[in-house]
């Protein structure tokens, strides 16, 4: 009789073997990162707008931006940290689910408000500041999401959650993202009113609002997580959870990061570096390339018809990523989980540089297709590969540092992004979503020199497999 692979490796350490989950299951626990999925839509397709009708310059985008991967940055490490050491009477990663789904709920209902609110300080920084609360909200919420998927599936389970908790992301990301258009095809306002900002946006962050916190809700009151007692029968006694917490403790597991983590992080660097800039600059790359806008554009109503047809585009990359996600637990399978990468970020890499030959908005929804494939990978793929190979008592700590690998990219283009448009690109953002997909290339390349431990050790236990069903 075969053994499986997971539950023969844990048989041998002793440990009992996780108890497999069902997909309804496994949808319940990772439900709330629709929620999360549907705020960041809404934040990704619409913050430049927002920005730019408060005064900012397209140049200066990026250092607005800026300020999101810096938050994440410092905040994903710390909350993975003590989301390892933390249980309480609603959980070990729950009470941080919660508590980031009330801030950012409240950031995305006064995000589009800050000209309201302006006084002495101005909209602009009013702004820049419910971003920088939203995104380190987001971050409280997102992190330990992916240490529970490590948390409660076994390694023959993972590609499978990792790719429910993607399509569940895709589906979120696209009701965000068609939102604003769907509610100006309603009736909603597109003119900028006296506070700078339309109706139809103003509408669809109270809407996203509500459904991050109600998705989030679904996830802390209906899913499962492992008391500590119960958890060391799956995993052993968990190395770190009892030492001395702290800044050292994050800098020492900082130090001792896995070789696997090392590797992806430059694919993660090239990846995160393509998206950022796709997120920043599409919008006005789009009214300027193919619009043909110039001078000051940022308040009028072609604009505002630019940003909603990007928003859509970009929930179309969004469906087609929450589609692929599906499929990508067979495409592992069969040809392995770094070439599934390569390929979907070749994808994602062709789509990008497609948006310079655009003539007609209504096709930079075939562009999309391409994103999308390598969007639902880059969300699932590397921490499929990076959760086999790091100790379960560190999940969330390096689930935490490993968001280094993308906040960092996500720096250096808003250091250097702007700069380069204004100085370089002469003021053409088109060239920064060209440079963007050339990294996307450059990831894929990266991707198939990485180790992949966990593939590896699959690999090993289908050889024993076979040579048990044989003998027997």
């Amino acid at each position: 009789m075969a053994v499986s692979a997971s539950t023969g490796s844990q048989q041998k350490s002793g440990l009992l073997p996780k108890p497999r989950l069902t997909v309804a299951q496994i949808f319940t626990m990772s439900f709330g990162f629709m929620g999360i999925q549907f705020g960041f839509a809404l934040q990704n397709g619409n913050t430049s707008r927002i920005l730019r009708s408060f005064g900012a310059d397209v140049e200066h985008l990026p250092m607005f931006w800026l300020v999101a991967p810096l938050v994440g940055m410092i905040v994903q490490p710390i909350i993975g940290h003590y989301s390892d050491r933390t249980w309480n009477r609603f959980g070990r990663r729950k009470p941080y689910f919660l508590t980031g789904a009330i801030l950012s709920s409240l950031a995305l209902v006064f995000l589009p408000n800050s000209g309201a609110l302006a006084g002495i300080i101005p909209a602009l920084w009013i702004g820049a500041g419910m971003v920088m609360v939203m995104d380190a909200s987001f971050n409280i919420a997102m992190e330990p999401f992916r240490a529970l998927v490590a948390d409660n599936l076994s390694d023959n389970q993972r590609t499978m959650g990792f790719s429910i908790q993607t399509f569940l992301i895709g589906l979120g990301a696209v009701a965000g993202s068609i939102l604003p258009e769907w509610l100006a095809g309603s009736g909603f306002s597109m003119e900028a009113g006296t506070d700078g900002v339309a109706d139809n946006i103003k509408y669809s962050f109270y809407i996203g609002a509500a459904v991050f916190i109600a998705a989030i809700l679904i996830t802390v009151f209906f899913s499962k997580e492992y008391p500590p007692k119960e958890y060391e029968q799956y995993h052993g006694k968990q190395e770190g959870t009892h030492e001395k917490s702290g800044l050292s403790a994050i800098l020492r597991d900082f130090g001792n990061m896995p070789k696997t983590m090392k590797q992806l992080g430059l694919v993660q660097f090239f990846s995160w570096f393509a998206l950022f800039s796709m997120w920043v600059f599409t919008t006005d790359a789009v009214a300027t390339h193919v619009y043909g806008l110039s001078g000051e554009y940022s308040k009028t109503v072609e604009y505002n018809d630019a940003g909603n047809k990007v928003s859509s585009a970009f929930g179309v990359y969004n469906f087609v990523a929450m589609i692929y996600a599906l499929f990508l637990p067979f495409i592992a399978k069969q040809f392995g989980r770094k070439m599934t990468h390569a390929f979907s970020l070749v994808a994602g890499g062709v789509g990008l540089i497609s948006i310079y030959f655009l003539k007609d908005p209504s096709m930079l929804k075939f562009s999309m297709v391409g994103v999308g494939l390598a969007w639902a990978s880059i969300l699932a793929m590397p921490y499929v590969i990076l959760s086999s190979s790091i100790p379960p008592g560190k999940l969330g700590i390096y689930m935490g540092i490993f968001n280094f690998f993308i906040t960092l990219p996500q720096i250096v283009n808003g250091l250097f992004g702007g700069w380069i448009v204004k100085n370089i690109y002469n003021g053409e953002p088109v060239y920064a979503i060209v440079l963007a997909g050339f990294f996307m290339l450059c990831a894929a390349v990266s991707v198939l020199f990485v180790y992949d431990e966990g593939w590896v050790k699959i690999k090993e236990e289908k050889l024993i497999n076979i040579k048990t069903n044989t003998q027997g």
